[in-house]
């Protein structure tokens, strides 16, 4: 399948290395690996990360840049908030959270790695179709 560049920042290639942590397909263009660490991640229709905890013993955690399309930010315990271009989210260390597509929409985001002591993915389990199904209800 073809798929037209999104934004500026080109979608790279399949996320093959986390694909285990994702329900549906993600593309991932590392940006940047020195002094800030930043990934263009992309998501096609549907796909999703598993619920995941940036831990970290000081700082640390995560922003997400809405860069195209419509997606979901979800911390555990609260309800989903929808995200389209321009949304920022700041993840605080230590936050169990998932973030992907609209079940009808690419979607994409700058993942920047904010700097810390220590800092681990904790990586847990899926957001189940049902939870992800019923999204749409709780706007």
């Amino acid at each position: 399948m073809e798929v037209k560049e999104m934004s500026v920042f080109p979608m790279g290639g399949t996320n093959d290395d986390y694909a285990k942590y994702f329900v549906g397909q993600s593309y991932l263009n590392m940006l940047s690996t020195k002094q800030v660490v930043i990934g263009n991640v992309t998501f096609e229709p549907g796909c999703r990360n598993n619920w995941h905890i940036h831990n970290a013993d000081k700082n640390g955690g995560q922003i997400l840049i809405v860069t195209a399309g419509e997606g979901w930010y979800q911390e555990w315990g609260q309800k989903a908030q929808k995200l389209t271009a321009g949304s920022v989210v700041n993840i605080p260390a230590g936050v169990k959270h998932w973030h992907g597509a609209a079940k009808n929409s690419w979607f994409q985001h700058l993942a920047i790695e904010v700097p810390g002591e220590n800092c681990k993915n904790e990586w847990c389990e899926a957001v189940s179709d049902d939870e992800y199904d019923n999204l749409d209800e709780q706007e």
